[in-house]
């Protein structure tokens, strides 16, 4: 029978020509398998309603054709109820439009360099809240500038500048009102959105144009402002490039990353005791040792047991371990898998849904609406009040299964663990990798029943 070999789809996500070392996107648009822009349409009604069962199962089996990513990730993510017509959605979608017009705005106002077209990689004041009038710290913030200006008229340049030391006008950075800790605090993590923002994808020629970097940082810096009890963390901007990638108005690409960041803000929140992403690393530990009992055992013995080498692929889901294209294959699989048709309404209005109870869950609408993973969840019937662990944790179980025989075999320290898991960047297949996950998943909620 003739097979489908798929078409690449590195067209969609071109790679700078300087770039010769960045690993090769494996995913492929497969028709009959890649959720195609006819079998997306398909799926609504006249007056918008999407039937989403029916693109579920497409997406956990061959992706999403690229030039409908974005729209079908809002769904994915809670953007959109799958059960609200056309002119629903557009009413949303304008009023969330206005409302980051409006925190934009009030960040405008705390530092002109928001909006402006121009990103910040400087420190611009210090944590007392003053001014930094350094003058080696503006030479260096203006070195790539365009334009020349004196050092008594702060770090002003023209449109195109990556840097801006101080971000505002004179009578700006003379003024010496003291400022609200939440506005220091804020002001503080500037520059380095900044400094990751020029880091962040850095081999596409889609990051080439200063417009998209500065459309990155503006929205990080937007999120920090509005979130203040996560601010901005390293590796934040790893997971909102992407959105920017796939979606024009800078405004939904902003509501897309809010809605990531509500599944993973736990990871970034950190407090006196604990750093946010160790009750899964906690969790790893536990489905290792029941699981894969030999390879915990040596992880331990190297003194590894707290499983922080595998800090990085829990934070920024992957994004290091694959190519983008991939990585964007890996995300939406494992949030089609994840799917609950009530994430719109969790999101927009918690209390209703914590109202509901939860015998009447999978009553409500067919269990098809649910993704797989879920389904599993679901029919494990667990009563514990803590949420279900997320797919990414059997992600990374499935890798370190994957490699248990080279980590038993060759790891004499953690450097070498560390070593070896930084070995499967480009060679891991996106695919292979939900399945294993998903094996696992099934593995472990069985034992774990029977004990």
């Amino acid at each position: 029978m003739w097979k489908d070999s798929g078409s690449p789809a590195d067209s969609f996500y071109a790679i700078r020509p300087e770039c010769g070392e960045v690993p090769k996107t494996r995913f492929k648009i497969k028709a009959g398998k890649t959720l195609s822009v006819r079998r997306w349409q398909a799926a609504f009604n006249q007056e918008g309603y999407l039937d989403i069962g029916k693109t579920l199962s497409r997406i956990q089996r061959g992706g999403i054709h690229p030039s409908i990513r974005g729209e079908v990730w809002e769904f994915l993510l809670g953007c959109f109820d799958p059960r609200s017509t056309f002119d629903e959605r557009d009413e949303l979608r304008q009023r969330r439009r206005v409302q980051y017009a409006v925190w934009k705005e009030e960040c405008r106002q705390m530092d002109s360099v928001v909006g402006s077209g121009r990103i910040i990689t400087a420190p611009i004041i210090t944590e007392d809240g003053e001014p930094i009038q350094d003058p080696i710290v503006l030479l260096e913030a203006n070195a790539n500038k365009g334009l020349t200006s004196t050092l008594d008229d702060g770090a002003v340049g023209n449109s195109d500048s990556l840097s801006n030391a101080n971000g505002t006008e004179k009578e700006e950075s003379t003024c010496h009102a003291p400022l609200d800790k939440k506005v220091i605090q804020w002001k503080l993590t500037l520059h380095q959105i900044g400094l990751d923002v020029v880091r962040t994808d850095r081999t596409l020629v889609f990051y080439e144009k200063q417009e998209h970097l500065s459309k990155l940082w503006d929205i990080l810096a937007v999120y920090a402002w509005i979130d203040k009890d996560v601010g901005y963390c390293q590796g934040m901007s790893d997971l909102c490039s992407p959105m920017i990638v796939l979606l024009e108005d800078e405004a939904d690409a902003f509501w897309c990353f809010e809605r990531l960041m509500r599944r993973l803000r736990g990871n970034f929140r950190c407090t006196e005791s604990s750093v946010g992403v160790e009750s899964q690393l906690s969790s790893l530990a536990s489905i290792t040792q029941v699981l894969e009992p030999k390879l915990h055992q040596h992880l331990e013995t190297l003194g590894g047991g707290d499983y922080l080498f595998a800090f990085r692929m829990l934070m920024v889901l992957f994004r290091r371990e694959f190519s983008f294209g991939d990585s964007l294959f890996l995300w939406e699989m494992m949030w089609a898998l994840e799917y609950d048709p009530d994430i719109f309404s969790m999101y927009e209005d918690p209390q209703s849904t914590k109202d509901k109870s939860e015998g009447s869950r999978g009553k409500v609408k067919s269990i098809r609406q649910f993704g797989k993973f879920e389904r599993e969840n679901m029919k494990n019937g667990s009563k514990s009040s803590e949420p279900p662990l997320p797919i990414s944790v059997f992600l990374v179980a499935s890798v370190l299964k994957a490699k248990s025989s080279t980590l038993l075999q060759e790891a004499r320290g953690l450097d070498d663990v560390v070593k070896i898991l930084n070995d499967i960047t480009g060679n891991l297949d996106a695919k292979k990798a939900c399945s294993g996950a998903m094996k696992l998943h099934k593995k472990y909620l069985k034992k774990a029943k029977q004990t």
